[in-house]
């Protein structure tokens, strides 16, 4: 039921540290501010006494984790991530890290991003003799790298990510050193951060403030760093061409606190308010943001429009995950779960709704409903990123061609469907100024593909959509 509040959804967060005595603790809070990306599950894999042991669940971080948990996990290093619930189930055995272990020695793997060659590699794999544990595409590093022939974890590793297409930020455990490798187009965020002798990777900044870590820099695309008792070397695995961070990192998946290369996320999401305000010159009552990503651009709409911001819709953070399943009768009543309006704040009042997308239309339309049940006399749309016309293949479940409801419909044919006044999607040009990152090329290094179809890797006729990965098997 919640799946259908929620409309996009991230696919992990990674989280490491080497070199502290205290490891398994701080990639416990380390997970733990990366909740955001990854609600399925989570995992933890320690360094202890030269050898690597782990526990993972499903579930949320403190749900997998209790006090009891952490008695066996010492180590001065681990490896953590949090997993992001794909459709067609998952299981235990997806959730990462992937531990592996052979004669020579144990690897723990985590993945944020999606391959889209998995499917190929994965078929030429199990032609060679590879039996394949889980039907993660994450798996399918491990295997290329056991049977790339080099000697060195390094260069197997090396060897293997250069057969990889798509977007990954990859980070691997062994008993000896920390290997932390980024795409070539650099689609999805890495940081590097350090705290006394220690040093952290993170999927986003905010989990090394969170630990007290002193953020160094970004993982550049292309780029193999490897975290050992010799300290921190780094070399180029590949060219990085056309750098594309993924454009939702500063919309909607990342927390407002974080940095993406050198910008803030929130003040990023004001500014998109604020272009989102003079495109749309409404004349309203009061702004209001939906809970929780779209609350820095509703800020920085009313400080352009001088409208009065108010918290028109409030969220109810404890609601989890539920074991209840309604009947379809009830099953509308989902929204009100996780949303409820303000009639105090909205009854009578021409409202300005600030949302970060929309993709099939369903939340949006509910949420007009309700803000009019409310008392709401006008209810205006007004959303912080282009229209979504197109899937993501890189770890962004954005659903397929056919269920984006941009890529069949107008914004007026929208409007009407989801019952709002008007409508009113930023354009591309305004959100890559709100952004502000220095021109590289002409997508100014961001992706846009799911606002424009120009995609920064080659799509496979085989390649699986994220929300689709457990298919892989087959």
């Amino acid at each position: 039921m919640l799946a259908e509040i929620k409309e996009l959804n991230e696919e992990c967060g990674i989280f490491a540290v080497w070199g502290h005595k205290e490891a398994a603790q701080l990639a416990y809070y380390g997970l733990h501010s990366l909740q955001h990306r990854g609600q399925e599950g989570a995992g933890i894999v320690v360094k202890q006494n030269g050898r690597l042991i782990g526990k993972k669940g499903e579930g949320l971080v403190t749900e997998v984790f209790s006090a009891q948990s952490f008695a066996g996990l010492d180590g001065d290093a681990a490896l953590g991530h949090v997993r992001y619930a794909t459709a067609g189930g998952g299981g235990i055995e997806n959730v990462q890290p992937l531990l592996f272990h052979s004669q020579n020695g144990s690897l723990a793997l985590a993945h944020n991003g999606n391959l889209v060659n998995a499917h190929t590699l994965k078929h030429q794999l199990e032609m060679q003799g590879s039996i394949f544990q889980t039907t993660s595409d994450t798996e399918v590093l491990a295997h290329l790298m056991k049977r790339s022939g080099y000697r060195t974890m390094k260069e197997q590793m090396k060897s293997a990510l250069t057969m990889l297409k798509g977007a990954y930020a990859f980070a691997v455990m062994t008993e000896d050193e920390l290997l932390v490798a980024l795409d070539p187009n650099g689609l999805r965020p890495l940081s590097l951060g350090q705290i006394g002798d220690a040093y952290c990777i993170a999927s986003e900044t905010c989990a090394l403030d969170i630990v007290g870590a002193e953020f160094i820099r970004d993982i550049r695309p292309g780029e193999l760093v490897s975290v050992s008792s010799r300290g921190i070397e780094s070399e180029p695995y590949a060219y990085a061409a056309n750098p594309a961070i993924c454009t939702m990192e500063y919309v909607y998946f990342s927390r407002p606190d974080s940095n993406i290369h050198g910008i803030n996320v929130h003040a990023a999401r004001k500014n998109m308010g604020r272009r989102l305000a003079i495109q749309a010159g409404i004349d309203a009552d009061v702004v209001t943001g939906v809970p929780d990503s779209s609350i820095s651009a509703a800020i920085g709409y009313a400080e352009q429009s001088g409208i009065p911001y108010e918290m028109g819709l409030i969220k109810n953070r404890y609601v989890g995950r539920t074991f209840i399943q309604p009947s379809q009768s009830l099953r509308e009543q989902g929204v009100k779960m996780k949303l409820s309006p303000v009639r105090a704040i909205v009854e009578g009042k021409r409202v300005v709704m600030v949302d970060d997308s929309i993709v099939r239309g369903t939340t949006s339309k509910r949420i007009v409903t309700m803000l009019r049940d409310a008392g709401a006399t006008e209810v205006h749309v007004c959303i912080s990123s282009p229209p979504m016309k197109h899937p993501c293949f890189y770890g962004i479940d954005t659903s397929t061609h056919e269920e984006l409801i941009a890529a069949h419909h107008s914004v007026e044919e929208i409007r009407q469907m989801i019952g709002a006044d008007t409508l009113t999607f930023l354009t591309v040009d305004n959100m890559l100024e709100a952004i502000g990152r220095p021109a590289i090329n002409e997508t100014c290094g961001q992706c846009l593909a799911c606002f424009t179809g120009k995609y920064p890797t080659e799509i496979y006729p085989d390649t699986v959509l994220p929300h689709e990965k457990e298919l892989i098997q087959k």
